[in-house]
């Protein structure tokens, strides 16, 4: 299967007899916070269906370093202040993302973007909301610890020795990475803590939903949860052309898969002034390209516990799955008044897929409550992805 070639969920769905992968590898200890827990071997617990993921050749996956990563994802001294940790914006009980519109970094710079959920995040081609130069999760990491514009993590070339021998005076970090990268000479280096939390982010699978328990037959979905699936298939409510993968949405990449064209729409949430205009500093893809039809498109997000993961859109300007409905039957979103009015229906770089959809208040009900069923209440709690720290 391609990028090119999804098909709509209600057909490859029907295939999906979905599996626990909240364990991620075989052989994984009940007791999570045991150091001494040591296995070279990696082993992918996936759905069927679900394709193995693709890992770069120099980073393979391993037990010790998925839990290094996981470590090292919650502490504080990887910041410059040793206030902020990449789950400073990624709450498990949210699915990783934080529940704010936008995010705020470690020295109160405030975002841009909204924090994206990093779960299933194994499989996304691009990373972030809009750019296309990050394909990997090694590449994404670089922006969150030293972005120096807009602070997230705030290491810099001041303070990068410091944070480092913050670890390296840690016992038990020297034994860990002693034991994941045994051929450096100096083990405890920005490249390697980079490796260990894309290799934890890796392993961040969802694959417990209720929808998933209905595929295997565990569960029935209601007749509201039914409806609103057959909705979400149809040409008459239009979800699946952007969300129609095995991972709901329609940038992915696996192992073997074929390099296709990755997708950023416009969705008609801005038209600033009527120009075309998204808000200055925010145009997305148009911030890489420099092309005026690049204006407003960004990478469509995976709906896996979407329920969750409020607010919603690149700027957290929708708050509710209401207000989201609401905007795609409405084929876009008119302000009327303030810095940002003007007509996003009428963005001229809008996808043709984005148009006025007839639905119902019924009809909406039944959409959101099919969406909840994608909600894996597991992962939100599980121990093996939570702070090993608490």
């Amino acid at each position: 299967m391609t990028a090119q070639s999804f098909v709509p969920v209600s057909g490859l769905f029907s295939l999906i007899v979905a599996a626990l992968l909240l364990w991620g590898c075989v052989g994984s200890g009940t007791e999570i916070n045991d150091s001494s827990q040591k296995s070279d071997e990696w082993h992918w617990d996936l759905p069927p269906n679900f394709p193995t993921p693709k890992v770069p050749e120099d980073n393979p996956m391993s037990e010790e370093k998925f839990q290094l990563g996981r470590y090292l994802f919650y502490d504080k001294r990887l910041s410059g202040n040793e206030t902020f940790a990449c789950a400073s914006c990624h709450h498990q009980d949210k699915a990783f993302t934080d529940g704010k519109k936008v995010s705020i970094g470690s020295t109160g710079d405030v975002l841009t973007r909204n924090a994206p959920s990093v779960v299933n995040s194994a499989y996304h081609s691009t990373y972030t909301w809009v750019n296309p130069d990050l394909t990997t999760l090694e590449t994404q990491m670089a922006t969150p610890l030293f972005a120096t514009e807009i602070v997230e993590m705030g290491v810099n070339d001041e303070n990068r020795g410091t944070i480092l021998q913050r670890f390296r005076d840690d016992p038990e970090y020297v034994e860990r990475f002693q034991a994941v990268f045994a051929e450096d000479a100096e083990p405890i280096v920005f490249d390697n803590i980079i490796k260990a939390i894309a290799a934890f982010q890796r392993g961040l699978l969802t694959g417990n939903s209720r929808f998933e328990q209905y595929q295997q037959g565990i569960v029935s979905l209601n007749a509201q949860e039914e409806r609103g699936r057959i909705l979400f298939n149809s040409e008459k409510a239009e979800c699946f052309h952007c969300h129609g993968s095995f991972n709901f949405n329609d940038q992915v990449t696996f192992l073997g898969a074929r390099l296709e064209p990755n997708f950023f729409h416009n969705t008609g949430l801005y038209n600033v002034g009527n120009t075309g205009d998204f808000p200055a500093g925010n145009q997305g893809l148009f911030d890489f390209t420099d092309q005026e039809s690049d204006k407003g498109l960004f990478r469509a997000q995976s709906l896996w516990n979407v329920a969750v993961t409020a607010p919603y859109m690149h700027d957290g300007s929708l708050d509710s799955l209401e207000a989201v409905l609401d905007f795609y039957a409405d084929g876009g979103r008119n302000i009327t008044e303030g810095p940002y009015a003007g007509d996003g229906r009428l963005n001229p770089n809008k996808s043709d897929l984005i148009v006025l959809i007839d639905l119902n208040d019924q009809e909406k009900a039944d959409l959101i409550a099919f969406l909840q069923t994608l909600t894996d209440e597991s992962l939100l709690t599980n121990e093996r992805f939570s702070d090993p720290f608490k």
